[in-house]
């Protein structure tokens, strides 16, 4: 049984979470173009290398946020006859797009801080380094800044252009460490800003491998934290009439979270009677955790076997008949 109560509402939040996530991705585009600006015109006058490849990482972040804006603006569209399910697969397509650029990024500026450490060029100005001081101190904001805004509304993607901001920080960093050797040592170190440029490559690269892994596990509907299949297990077997669960999945999609629970109830009971116990487990448990949005109950009698390998308090994934799993009657 499929339980929708207020799905207006439900929708209604999604699509405020997707405007929220929309415009702090906005906030850093625009952050991101002024750096990437102020960034590539220090550069080409003062010398500097690592701080050009800065400057093209932040390049890169416009291009991120506005990827991540679309997959937001997407995932926010509600269910159609060709989606029934909703769009919120694009939120997570989104930032796997994100870091399949800051990959290409990496490798880019790694050949050619390679390229700039067989032959290099005369030191960096020392104005440079005030240049990156600004820029360090801002990207460490708007990763806080995104951060938090990206786990308030439960977005891979938002979280994902944050740690795009954290990398570019790092990056400066690196480029400000490399710059002071270059232009303290003189020509001797000169090669010091490439290989400046050359390590911020492989924290871009770490990052980008980093945000990959959990947005393909949420596009392969990966089971999510264990404390929250847990809570949800706990909210269900409170609900009067539940003796017990046969089964609970829990997936995410987009902004929010699926779960699918296969209660027991007593047998003898009549069919109205177990489908107002679904609704009132579909209820308590979306008033319990506000991320989950929709809640599918399958109402099982309580036969012997059901009640013996039922889940009670330790959430447990589904089995097979071989070991005695759960069976969809």
């Amino acid at each position: 049984m499929t339980n929708n109560p207020r799905q207006t509402d439900r929708l209604s939040t999604a699509r405020a979470q997707a405007m929220s996530g929309m415009r702090v991705t906005l906030i850093g585009l625009l952050v991101s173009a002024l750096l990437a600006a102020v960034k590539g015109i220090t550069a080409v006058v003062g010398n500097s290398y690592a701080l050009l490849a800065d400057a093209v990482e932040s390049a890169l972040d416009i291009a991120s946020g506005l990827i991540v804006w679309g997959g937001l603006r997407i995932a926010r569209s509600p269910p159609d006859a060709n989606h029934p399910y909703g769009h919120g697969k694009a939120e997570p397509l989104a930032a796997m797009l994100v870091a399949i650029i800051l990959a290409t990024a990496a490798a880019g500026i790694a050949i050619e801080s390679v390229r700039e450490i067989q032959a290099p060029s005369r030191s960096p100005a020392g104005f440079t380094l005030i240049v990156l001081v600004a820029v360090i101190v801002t990207k460490e904001l708007m990763f806080r800044y995104l951060w938090a805004a990206g786990r308030r509304i439960h977005s891979t993607a938002v979280m994902t252009d944050a740690w795009h901001h954290r990398s570019d920080a790092l990056t400066s960093v690196a480029a400000f460490v490399g710059i002071a050797v270059a232009w303290i040592g003189g020509p001797a170190y000169a090669a010091a800003d490439a290989w400046a440029a050359l390590f911020a490559s492989a924290v871009i690269a770490y990052n980008a491998v980093r945000l990959f892994r959990p947005a393909l596990a949420e596009v392969m509907d990966a089971a999510p934290d264990a404390g929250l299949v847990r809570q949800i297990v706990d909210a269900a077997i409170q609900v009067e009439g539940v003796d017990g669960l046969d089964r609970c999945t829990v997936r995410k999609t987009g902004l929010s979270y699926v779960a699918d629970l296969h209660i027991i109830v007593d047998g003898a009971i009549s069919v109205r009677a177990g489908h107002a116990i679904a609704h009132r487990v579909a209820d308590r448990i979306r008033r319990t955790e506000p991320q989950v949005t929709d809640v599918m109950v399958h109402v099982e009698p309580d036969d012997p076997d059901r009640l013996a390998r039922r889940m009670v308090n330790e959430p447990r994934g589904p089995r097979n008949h071989q070991d005695g799993g759960t069976r969809r009657d």
